[in-house]
C-alpha cells in the first residue's frame, strides 16, 4: 500500500501525513512534521479523505479554493501494517502500526488516536525505535524556491467527503 507526505504551505506551514486505506488517502494535518526521533511524538490531525490521483500531485492551489498554497510531495514510498492485515479496523480503532518504506521516512511508525478531549480527530505520529530511529532528526523543507518556481497554479484531485 502507498503512503504520501505532502509539505503544504497554506495559511499554516504543516504537512499532511496520508495512507492509502479502503480506496482512498486517509489524510492528518502535521503541524510539526513528521519525525524520526522516537522521542517527538507528532500531534496529526485528521482532515478529509483525498482521492488516490491527490498521492502524484504537485502544485499551487489558487487562492479562494481549500487549502490554498503550494503543496509538494515531501515524502512518498510503500507501507506495510505491523500488526494486522486490515487498515480500515486499524483506523477505526484509532490506532494504526505500519513500516514506512520511502526515501526519507523508514521503520516502524505509529498513529494513535488520544483518547481525552479534543473533537477526535486528534492522533499521535510516533516513531518506533528501530535502525532507523534517529535522535539528532532535523526536519527539512522540499518547498526551496526553485521547487516553488517549478509549480503550476491548477486546482488539486478532489478530496472525498
Amino acid at each position: 500500500m502507498r503512503f504520501v507526505v505532502h509539505e503544504h504551505l497554506a495559511s499554516h506551514h504543516h504537512f499532511d501525513f496520508r495512507l492509502q486505506i479502503g480506496g482512498v488517502l486517509k489524510s492528518w494535518a502535521i503541524p510539526k512534521g513528521p519525525s524520526l526521533n522516537p522521542k517527538e511524538r507528532r500531534l496529526a490531525i485528521e482532515v478529509s479523505d483525498h482521492s488516490l490521483d491527490y498521492g502524484s500531485w504537485e502544485g499551487i492551489i489558487p487562492e479562494g479554493d481549500y487549502g490554498a498554497g503550494a503543496v509538494a510531495i515531501w515524502d512518498e514510498g510503500e507501507y506495510q501494517l505491523l500488526d494486522e492485515k486490515d487498515p480500515e479496523e486499524q483506523w477505526k480503532r484509532g490506532s494504526l502500526s505500519f513500516e514506512l518504506q520511502g526515501r526519507i521516512l523508514k521503520g516502524a511508525f505509529s498513529l494513535a488516536r488520544m483518547s481525552h478531549g479534543g473533537t477526535g480527530k486528534e492522533w499521535l505520529l510516533i516513531k518506533r525505535k528501530d535502525r532507523y530511529a534517529r535522535d539528532d532528526w532535523k526536519l527539512k523543507s522540499a518547498l526551496t524556491p526553485q521547487k516553488l518556481s517549478q509549480l503550476k497554479r491548477e486546482r488539486p484531485p478532489c478530496q472525498m467527503e
